[in-house]
């Protein structure tokens, strides 16, 4: 029988590396087999699922998850993994336009995007619209999901304090959401100020624009007339400052109670713009959650054009 060659065992420092590194590993998937771990860490096996961006969001909302709410998936699968992350207002055309181009394919968005509170498709019938938008979506493999109702209930609300960030009025929430004590300006620097710092090209106003205004109430967004007004009514405020308004109740409620010997003044900022910082915030806030993911804003803007 000839000599037989056998292989030589490993070193000893060899061996201790390799049952080390082996260790490791049968660890490291151990662990991420554990739901809980991996939720904390903001990884699975197959990667970030939009299902697991959600679920990281909802551990810092109290009372999260609730039994009833609108912040629900509107397109997409909650299982996709996910490439980059856009937050903004509104999911628009545009905005999804954008997203493609990014290289992202989740959109959490504040406000609807089927045109209705509930994003019921069939809301108007059979729209054209809303078919060709559930296309595109569908096309590129995007979810979007909603986040309102949670956001609004994050301490402190995500909305409210991204729009006062934005504004440098941090430091005057004295008595809490929505009252804000700023120093004295009169109502027309007021209202240059907002423009400037939100970005917006026109805003609609009724009051004397040389009255100086201190306490403010803030109201972003459609928290509707009867909220509006009911503020106005509480808290007297020298300027009320909403993002849309009913004509019909809160603009015409102004209208006559300044004739009647108000002072209180009211601006109208827009929807979309007034609540824009809050969804920006949220790229801030959300990033070091998912390190791993890029979070980018992009803005859904005014939807009007002024002539």
């Amino acid at each position: 029988m000839g000599n037989i060659q056998y292989p030589c065992p490993p070193r000893l420092p060899q061996r201790r590396e390799f049952i080390l590194t082996a260790l490791k590993a049968a660890c490291a998937t151990a662990c991420l087999n554990i739901p809980d771990f991996a939720m904390a860490a903001g990884y699975r096996r197959d990667g970030l699922t939009v299902q697991t961006v959600i679920n990281l969001i909802l551990r810092d909302i109290p009372g999260a998850p609730f039994t009833q709410t609108v912040d629900t998936i509107k397109s997409g699968n909650a299982d996709n993994q996910v490439t980059g992350i856009v937050t903004t207002m509104f999911a628009t055309v545009k905005v999804i336009e954008e997203t493609i181009r990014l290289n992202a394919n989740f959109i959490i968005a504040h406000e609807p995007t089927f045109y209705n509170h509930t994003d019921d498709t069939k809301w108007v019938g059979n729209s054209d619209v809303v078919a060709q938008k559930q296309a595109l979506l569908l096309k590129n493999n995007i979810t979007v999901w909603r986040f309102h109702d949670y956001w609004h209930t994050h301490q402190p609300d995500g909305i409210f304090y991204g729009v006062v960030k934005k504004l440098g009025w941090e430091n005057y929430s004295g008595t809490g959401k929505p009252i804000l004590n700023i120093p004295g300006d009169s109502l027309k620097n007021i209202a240059l100020h907002l423009k400037t710092q939100l970005g917006i090209a026109h805003l609609r106003v009724i009051g004397d624009l040389s009255r100086s205004c201190k306490k403010i109430a803030l109201l972003p967004g459609a928290s509707g007339g009867q909220a509006q007004m009911r503020v106005a009514e509480k808290e007297k405020p020298d300027l009320l400052i909403v993002g849309e308004v009913h004509e019909w109740e809160t603009a015409e409620y102004f209208r006559d109670s300044r004739q009647l010997g108000s002072n209180t003044a009211l601006i109208i900022l827009g929807h979309s713009v007034s609540e824009e910082p809050g969804m920006e915030w949220l790229v801030e806030w959300l990033q070091p959650k998912v390190p791993a993911i890029k979070v980018i804003h992009v803005a859904s803007q005014d939807p009007f054009t002024w002539v």
